[in-house]
């Protein structure tokens, strides 16, 4: 009986996969603005026009009462009902709180707007994102996700959920059983680095009965982008095998790669001219499609961050071929999408330049490469690596670098689009919202002027005040400090006297560019908003954001305060200085507490959620932990803790502070020696220069303790905010002035 049930499911999984691979301009459209405004679906009338010499297009007009929305395909429709809620209704819906109270009669334009997106391809997600931000997500979440992809003119998603079940369905045809596809596949915070060819087994095995939800939330994923117009991105095959097929499959040219980071047993690569190569990516690609449909193109990155198991460009260009022509061999219309992190050029030009998609992710690799030796591509942004909560990012640079690229044609040929490639979201709505809006810019527009009309649509009123604290973060945080942001506070490092970072990104770029003591100056105008504006979730949200960055900065010479008194030997200015370090980091937890995207206690309570037996919601409990604070399984040579280094709620008082506690713990006792028998600090960094994980007994013990952690059950985290936002940033900021003043210029 379990296996007529299993058959069943099955076929009734492909009937999605099957059904949805067109869009549905009045299903897609209409739908899409019921969701995002239930109140006021009526106000709209939406049309299907054509393409602008093949270049997509929105137009947006009143017609009497209503407003028309007209597009190409239901992605413009959904942007240009953006661009009107922005412009004309000063109203957003975004990741950090939504402005969206709008009047019962709706404005309606004067005259019509039309806008044509210079970009082919919107594309948007790394796979990291889907693990550092998506792990959890439900069906529910997803869909607003999807709806915001599409007025924010994305028209070319990464979509690899549930490419565990394809896994599974192509390994059970080449010898392995379930118990072994199983321990094969990661646990489910890891899925990104394994599909990326890094890694196999850790933090598993993986229950089946997450491999069965997987399907069918992938399937509701796919149906909607599709409906709404995207081409989604689907995964290749890029000879990427279990370590157990050389095991099951002896005949086959299998080798074994080097372990990536130090992280898991390492990886096996089937070699490109082996016959079982394309007999295997005809399976998975066959499988994938029966699951989940195809849109033609398919993510093929392989070794990532990684070697490859045979030295020459000979080998590399048998990968790039065997790559296209197996998966061209089951799907004809098929393209490549290649990441440039870490290209190799036999690879990409073994492949015919109209079947390969290049995805720079920060848009510099193509400056090197000759545009990629003339095959299309795609410039974008990373912003954020791990899920690290800073504020910040360079406005301008994100608002000029697009039109930048485009218009030098000479330099950049077969520049055919845009991405945002974050490692993870739900942070910094303003730098994601310019560089989703310069898909429909062909020129850079004055970035003081946008972000005004940003401010606008935020908050729904000005200020004078807040325009002032704006101006500010727009000359400090969101000034000339790079796109990409590793502010990172000294509260999320792994405690030492020296502090360079507490990532490793963060340990090698730990210098700030901005004066602390502006955003605190800020923060005072800020909170100075009228009642109205206080009012709105968009309006807490960026309060409590800018004090916690405010607070996260303050740490950095309070810390340096408790090292200076150790290295002095004066225990009274350690003692009280230490205290008072202690101090801010409970008073940072509890500020902290009062909004969703600062909870650890949602992620843990998301994660067990998901399981259907105790068992798995404690194995998807110690995923949660694990990959915002260890990474992966403990490893003596480790280098990539702390890489999230979230400011999080319950993560600063249970996690943070803890280490420090028996940082300043073991150093009073120090202090009770003599000068020359104290602990002094000397080569105990490993590559990312910072303490490594066997430096000396303390930090012996010290990762000892983060790894229990990640083992641990208790469910003390607040899941939901508690406290007004208003009256505790006031709090924090009254208590913790006087010391920003007397330490920061």
């Amino acid at each position: 009986m379990k296996t007529i049930h299993k058959i069943i499911l099955y076929l009734l999984l492909l009937v999605p996969a099957a059904n949805a691979l067109a869009s549905d301009f009045e299903t897609g459209t209409k739908s899409l603005i019921k969701r995002v405004l239930p109140k006021h679906a009526s106000f709209f009338e939406v049309a299907q026009i054509t393409a602008d010499n093949n270049k997509d297009v929105f137009e947006i007009e009143g017609k009497g009462s209503k407003i028309v929305l007209r597009g190409n395909t239901p992605v413009e429709v959904a942007s240009a009902l953006n661009w009107y809620l922005k412009y004309y209704c000063h109203a957003q819906r975004s990741w950090c709180g939504d402005n969206m109270d709008l009047p019962a009669k709706l404005p309606v334009p004067a005259s019509k707007v039309r806008i044509t997106s210079p970009y082919k391809d919107r594309v948007y997600l790394n796979y990291c994102t889907f693990n550092y931000s998506m792990s959890w997500w439900d069906w529910e979440r997803w869909e607003r996700e999807i709806d915001w992809m599409a007025m924010q003119g994305i028209n070319m998603p990464l979509s690899i959920t549930g490419q565990e079940a394809v896994w599974q369905n192509t390994l059970r045809k080449y010898g392995m059983n379930d118990e072994e596809i199983r321990s094969f596949l990661v646990g489910p915070a890891y899925f990104a680095w394994q599909w990326m060819t890094n890694i196999e087994s850790i933090n598993g095995p993986l229950p089946q009965n997450w491999i069965d939800r997987s399907i069918v939330l992938g399937q509701k994923i796919l149906t909607r982008q599709r409906q709404l117009g995207m081409t989604p991105i689907l995964q290749g095959f890029t000879g990427y095998v279990p370590i157990k097929l050389m095991e099951k499959q002896p005949q086959a040219d299998i080798r074994k790669k080097a372990v990536w980071f130090y992280v898991g047993p390492g990886t096996a690569q089937l070699n490109p001219l082996d016959p079982l190569y394309a007999r295997m990516s005809r399976t998975f690609i066959e499988e994938q499609t029966r699951l989940f449909g195809t849109n033609h193109i398919y993510a093929a990155d392989p070794f990532h961050e990684g070697k490859a198991p045979v030295d020459g460009d000979e080998y590399l260009a048998q990968v790039g071929k065997a790559i296209y022509s197996t998966t061209a061999s089951v799907d004809p219309k098929a393209v490549i999408a290649m990441q440039t992190w870490s290209m190799q050029k036999a690879i990409v030009q073994s492949i015919p330049p109209e079947r390969i998609l290049m995805l720079d992710l920060n848009a510099s690799k193509w400056k090197g490469s000759e545009a990629f030796w003339g095959r299309p591509w795609v410039g974008g942004i990373i912003h954020n690596f791990g899920g690290n909560t800073a504020m910040g990012g360079d406005l301008n640079a994100v608002l000029a670098a697009y039109p930048a690229i485009l218009n030098q044609p000479e330099k950049s040929k077969q520049f055919q689009g845009i991405g945002m490639f974050p490692e993870a979201i739900e942070h910094n709505p303003i730098i994601y919202e310019a560089a989703a809006e310069m898909a429909w810019r062909k020129e850079k527009p004055d970035t003081k002027k946008w972000m005004d009309d940003y401010l606008l649509a935020r908050y729904g009123s000005s200020n004078e005040k807040v325009s002032l604290a704006w101006d500010t973060l727009l000359h400090t945080a969101y000034g000339k400090s790079g796109i990409v942001t590793f502010m990172e506070s000294s509260i999320c490092a792994r405690p030492a006297l020296k502090i360079n970072g507490a990532s490793p990104n963060g340990a090698l770029n730990s210098e700030k560019k901005y004066r602390f003591k502006s955003l605190w100056e800020a923060l005072a105008l800020l909170q100075k908003a009228p009642a109205n504006m206080q009012a709105k979730d968009t309006y807490r949200y960026d309060l409590v954001d800018l004090a916690r960055q405010c607070v996260a900065d303050l740490a950095i010479p309070m810390q340096k305060e408790v090292a200076d008194a150790y290295r002095n030997g004066d225990k009274a200015a350690f003692g009280q200085s230490a205290k008072q370090y202690l101090a801010l980091m409970d008073d940072f937890d509890q500020l902290l507490g009062t909004r969703k995207e600062f909870l650890l206690g949602k992620w843990i309570a998301d994660a067990r959620a998901i399981g259907k037996t105790m068992a798995e919601s404690d194995l998807y409990e110690k995923n949660a932990r694990a990959l915002i604070t260890i990474w992966g399984p403990y490893n003596e040579q480790a280098i990539q803790y702390d890489y999230s280094a979230r400011q999080w709620n319950g993560m600063v008082k249970d996690f943070y502070k803890a280490r420090w506690k028996k940082f300043i713990d073991f150093l009073s006792a120090e202090l009770e020696k003599g000068e020359n028998e104290r602990y002094k600090e000397e080569k105990i960094n490993n590559r990312f220069n910072r303490p490594s994980n066997t430096a000396n007994d303390f930090y012996k013990a010290m990762s000892k303790w983060e790894s229990d952690w990640t083992e641990l059950h208790n469910p003390k985290f607040n899941d939901k905010p508690a406290g007004d936002e208003v009256k505790i940033v006031n709090q924090v900021y009254q208590s913790w002035l006087p010391t920003a003043n007397r330490l920061l210029k």
